[in-house]
């Protein structure tokens, strides 16, 4: 697979040699000249000195060639604009970009060529919620263009799922439960899973499916 990543800060340049390492063509572009020659000697991956904003300079660079673009510099901006020139100009299959700063979230969608937005201040803020929230539901993930989503519920004793199997709660068909994570132990659900309290249930779901998910986990509000 061929990767191009714009960014050679501390995100970008460990996503390469990740990569890397997976056997993946991977080149990093980066507007700092010094930088990419520093790079360049330090690490295995592969650092080409490039202004990924222009259209130009990304051409030049082989944009129209790689399977998946990947915005991850410190600016939202800038990884907005890249996204955007990667899907409109290059037809990229697939971008994903690096959000920032989360108050910014909402504009790394489809219309600025956005597959896959990673915002790591909402996976932290996620993290932390799901830690200490029992009752309530948690958005760990969002992709496809934000339609669908992975939260969590840990079940509280008063959720209407407790006792249930997985064939006899209502779920949306916009919605699977793909884990369940009880004592410490992962649990691949299957329709005779019982679900018990206090068991972490992970589930897939559509933004319009939400409100019916967190019905059957959690109840009526």
């Amino acid at each position: 697979m061929k990767v191009m990543i714009a960014g050679a800060g501390s995100v970008g340049t460990a996503i390469a040699e990740d990569l890397g390492a997976k056997g993946h063509d991977v080149v990093v572009l980066e507007r700092d000249e010094r930088l990419v020659e520093k790079l360049n000697k330090k690490t295995s991956a592969r650092f080409v000195t490039c202004d990924a904003c222009e259209v130009a300079s990304l051409q030049q660079a082989g944009a129209g060639e790689v399977d998946v673009m990947v915005a991850a510099t410190g600016d939202d901006e800038d990884n907005l604009v890249i996204s955007l020139l990667a899907k409109q100009e290059f037809a990229v299959p697939r971008v994903i970009a690096r959000v920032n700063n989360s108050k910014n979230q909402w504009l790394f969608n489809e219309s600025w060529g956005v597959d896959i937005s990673v915002s790591t201040p909402q996976q932290l803020t996620a993290l932390v919620e799901e830690a200490v929230s029992v009752g309530s539901l948690v958005r760990l993930l969002q992709f496809e263009h934000g339609a669908a989503g992975l939260v969590e519920v840990t079940l509280a004793a008063t959720s209407p799922a407790i006792g249930n199997s997985i064939a006899e709660l209502n779920f949306p068909r916009e919605a699977t439960i793909v884990a369940a994570i009880r004592d410490g132990r992962l649990i691949v659900p299957r329709g005779d899973t019982v679900l018990l309290e206090s068991d972490e249930v992970l589930v897939l779901v559509t933004e319009e499916a939400e409100a019916r998910v967190t019905a059957v986990l959690i109840g009526d509000s």
